[in-house]
């Protein structure tokens, strides 16, 4: 791959237009950004590129539940932290718009899943963006797991680049497959069929895998145990196959209301303090709990417990939706080594150590 970081051997920048692809898929309530971490990520490589003079062009898609989604509020959001981003809303005039830019001028263009050819991957779709562009970056590793005409496609009709953001998101999530030990997984949430993979791999790899939330419901089940009315995947996943490895953890006792399982119990979250404690590199994925529920504090303990970890020497990585919006919510966004934008994406790469994104940057070079 090519990356941003080094494009002053190749080329200057000065007056290129760079399409810029992120993922600005971002919590909007009554046309107000709610949540900015994800852009947040972004202005490093936005500034990167200005103090060059190129002509940055910013692609992103956004998902809400207006029947067409738009990116207005993210380019207002832009400006309050300092960038002047302008908003393109119509494709049609888009061309006609980046030819007024000037050196340094930052441009944002309307939702890009509007339209269809967008997630069809369609190479018509592809060559009409990449005709904006001189260069392209993907900064957008957390959308890097599609094959979309702005992640794939696109790599076919311009020099591709990885972002600095997207940069740190391979160094630090390979970091896993080659980690100190004591090694410790936490891996929470539900979406079995996307973790279960993971548990295969490192299984062999972490020294302590502690599996929570909707996850453990499964493994109880496979054990026999009365799982009520909790959330369960209804597959069968030949589970026995890890009951009995001592890398295995799963809690001793539960939250329990009306037949439902809410959460890890006092007893279990001991024994993950304990693991916590004694680990050196920690992998995190997924709450404890039903964190949409208020199910909380578990959750918000583990990430404290983990940031005082880190703060003695322990290599920490973080990464999902629920588990950003833990962290966001007890203010502890900068205290771990390194926070994943990627929630599918983070899961794919752990599994399989690439996605397509990166094998269409790989293609692009």
């Amino acid at each position: 791959m090519k990356y941003l970081k080094d494009i002053e051997k190749e080329m200057r920048l000065d007056g290129v237009r760079v399409l810029v692809r992120l993922d600005l898929n971002v919590p909007v309530k009554d046309g107000i950004v709610v949540d900015d971490y994800r852009i947040r990520k972004t202005i490093p490589t936005i500034n990167f590129l200005k103090e060059r003079g190129a002509k940055i062009i910013l692609l992103s898609h956004i998902e809400t539940k207006e029947e067409k989604s738009t990116l207005e509020p993210v380019a207002f959001h832009f400006k309050r932290l300092g960038v002047d981003c302008s908003f393109i809303k119509n494709y049609k005039s888009a061309l006609e718009e980046i030819e007024k830019m000037g050196r340094g001028d930052v441009v944002l263009l309307e939702n890009l899943r509007n339209h269809k050819g967008e997630i069809e991957n369609s190479s018509a779709f592809a060559m009409e963006l990449a005709s904006l562009g001189d260069i392209y970056v993907n900064e957008a590793f957390a959308v890097s797991h599609r094959e979309h005409a702005s992640v794939s496609a696109i790599t076919e009709f311009l020099d591709s680049y990885t972002g600095l953001l997207f940069d740190m998101e391979i160094k630090n999530l390979s970091s896993a497959f080659h980690p100190d030990h004591p090694f410790l997984f936490i891996l929470g949430g539900a979406k079995f069929e996307t973790k279960l993979p993971l548990i295969e791999k490192f299984i062999n790899i972490a020294d302590k895998v502690f599996v929570a939330g909707a996850l453990a419901n499964d493994f109880f089940k496979a054990m026999g145990k009365d799982v009520g009315k909790s959330v369960v995947s209804g597959k069968d996943f030949q589970l026995s196959r890890f009951i009995g490895n001592p890398k295995l953890l799963l809690p001793v006792d539960t939250v329990v209301s009306d037949g439902i399982i809410y959460d890890i119990g006092e007893k279990s979250m001991k024994i993950l303090s304990e693991e916590v404690e004694k680990a050196k590199y920690i992998l995190w994925n997924g709450p404890l709990g039903t964190y949409e529920q208020g199910f909380r504090e578990p959750t918000h303990d583990l990430a404290r417990m983990i940031a005082r970890a880190t703060s003695q020497g322990t290599k920490s990585i973080l990464g999902g939706g629920d588990t950003l919006a833990t962290i966001a919510d007890v203010k502890l966004e900068d205290q771990f080594t390194f926070v994943s934008t990627g929630g599918g994406a983070m899961l794919e790469f752990l599994a399989k150590g690439t996605l397509p994104g990166i094998e269409a940057l790989e293609r692009g070079e």
